[in-house]
């Protein structure tokens, strides 16, 4: 080799060595423009606060971070064509997806391709105890429902009907059968059940008169939050001075936009506690409000929470360790309000808050 030309190899090769390193590639997977998208959307933004946070402060191990956005639309089709989108661009890992049905799609392929997905909000029955590439920070289903079964009991409900979305079939109908053991051992029943197709356009009014038609002492809805205002307008509508209830999936602000009035002392439960005056998450929600000026939702922080999750086992894992085995090793890890622990097969505890709406807001059951 001339002399010229090993210089030039020399000179290449210092290019490359100085260069920019190459990003962490984080994917995001979320129903962003369905009936439903406001999860996706909060979930979407708490994401990107997390990564832009990160890189501010230099990255991971001097690498920036980027974040790879897809919609499934919660629809299965559209999944399936996200999840192998995020494959194809090698992300380091995944953030979603956010609801069961979604899941059911999406794991099998990240399984298949050991691609990590850190579900912020899945709780179904039929991804807990499960041996994949799936890590979830939520509560389980049937931790949620015996939780409403509980409370509904205490506040003197004992006949419950409950109107429920097929189109989160994997999600609902799990919640609807871990509800109704639990409602029944305390000595309640379920006298009712109303399935909808939402994609469908269903006419709220006739699900209603369905459900009212066995005078039931309370309303259960397992639903979005735009389903959930629905129904309890058309409750109110009819002059039913009933309770009414909706599952943790309707628990963003929209309930409140859209429902108005009609949902006036809904009991709803939390991913997180609304009054924490904590300094941590009094900062980030400074930091979420100035970002996108909005508050953020149980999605938004549950999505931090992932995104976190993520990018400190990220930095902390050793050498050549893949990320499943660093996940499941290190713990506990830091969340905005509670720490986060992974058992053996990727499922973790989270303390739920009660709330209820009161002049608009959703207020801590004391």
């Amino acid at each position: 080799m001339q002399k010229s030309s090993f210089l030039l190899v020399v000179v290449a090769m210092l290019v490359v060595a100085c260069g920019p390193k190459t990003p962490v590639r984080i994917g995001f997977m979320g129903g962003l423009s369905d009936r439903g998208s406001d999860v996706g959307e909060g979930g979407r933004n708490g994401v990107m606060l997390a990564i832009e946070q990160r890189n501010q402060s230099g990255g991971i191990q001097g690498r920036q971070l980027e974040l790879l956005v897809q919609d499934d639309g919660q629809n299965p089709v559209q999944a399936e064509t996200a999840i192998k989108a995020l494959v194809a661009a090698r992300v380091d890992a995944i953030v979603g997806p956010f609801t069961s049905a979604m899941a059911a799609v999406a794991v099998p392929v990240a399984t298949r391709e050991r691609v990590v997905m850190v579900s912020p909000t899945v709780t179904g029955a039929d991804f807990v105890g499960k041996d994949d590439y799936l890590f979830r920070i939520n509560a389980s289903v049937g931790d949620n429902a015996g939780t409403y079964a509980t409370t509904l009991y205490q506040r003197g409900l004992r006949r419950v009907a409950v109107v429920y979305d097929l189109q989160n079939r994997s999600y609902t109908e799990t919640w609807l059968k871990a509800y109704t053991g639990a409602f029944a051992a305390l000595g309640g029943k379920v006298v009712d059940t109303v399935p909808f197709e939402s994609q469908q356009e269903p006419v709220f009014g006739d699900l209603i008169r369905q459900a009212a038609a066995t005078k039931p002492d309370g309303l259960l809805f397992i639903a979005t939050a735009v389903d959930t205002a629905r129904l309890a307008q058309q409750v109110r509508k009819m002059g039913m001075p009933i309770p009414l209830a909706t599952a943790e999936w309707a628990a963003s602000e929209r309930l409140l936009e859209l429902g108005g009035k009609a949902v006036e002392g809904m009991l709803v439960l939390q991913a997180y506690n609304k009054e924490d005056m904590s300094e941590r998450f009094r900062s980030f929600q400074e930091a979420y409000r100035k970002r996108f000026q909005s508050p953020p939702g149980y999605s938004a922080v549950n999505a931090y929470d992932a995104a976190t999750v993520l990018l400190d086992t990220m930095a902390r894992r050793s050498g050549d360790e893949d990320l499943k085995t660093a996940l499941l090793r290190q713990g506990p890890l830091d969340g905005l309000q509670q720490p986060i622990r992974f058992d053996s097969y990727g499922d973790t505890r989270r303390t739920m808050f009660f709330t209820e709406i009161h002049s608009g807001r959703f207020v801590p059951l004391r």
